[in-house]
């Protein structure tokens, strides 16, 4: 596989090398300082806040949080959740996920393909509370198919970095 030039990589993403660099440090640290930011990758405060702003603005940088430990904040119980939707349409997906992206349990949603049509990352304090939250709530929303609930035993590797 060929890799982009830095030319065509600005043209294909909008970025250049040093909103990367920016975007870099970002992900590793977001409490950076803007001066902090600009002194890393040898631009003055202004333009180095003026390229996170339009990244702000552009949607290339979503949010700004915090990676927790979900053990240590009692949520021990993570479960990844297949689900199938009896019909497939746009408007039954919709539905579904209008309902879905409500549930404080459900921390990340993907449209997935394969056997089933999303999966769900589910957090929850104890094996009674997700049980409480899957037969009282999940198993509720209209059109689902089928499920499956695969219990994380242990987390390996959790990061947000992309760059």
């Amino acid at each position: 596989m060929e890799l982009l030039t830095e030319q065509q990589e600005v043209q294909f993403t909008g970025l250049d090398k040093k909103d990367f660099e920016i975007l870099a440090l970002l992900q590793t640290n977001a409490k950076l300082t803007v001066r902090e930011i600009a002194a890393k990758v040898h631009l003055s405060s202004t333009p180095t806040h003026e390229r996170i702003k339009r990244m702000e603005q552009q949607g290339v940088i979503l949010q700004y949080g915090a990676l927790l430990d979900n053990r240590k904040v009692n949520k021990g119980i993570m479960v990844i959740c297949h689900v199938s939707l009896k019909e497939h349409n746009k408007k039954a997906a919709g539905q579904f996920l209008s309902v879905v992206v409500d549930f404080k349990e459900v921390i990340e949603c993907y449209n997935i393909s394969g056997d089933f049509d999303f999966m769900l990352k589910i957090i929850s304090t104890s094996m009674e509370s997700f049980h409480k939250f899957f037969v009282n709530q999940l198993s509720e929303v209209p059109n689902i198919g089928q499920t499956k609930s695969i219990f994380v035993m242990d987390v390996i590797k959790q990061t947000h970095v992309l760059i």
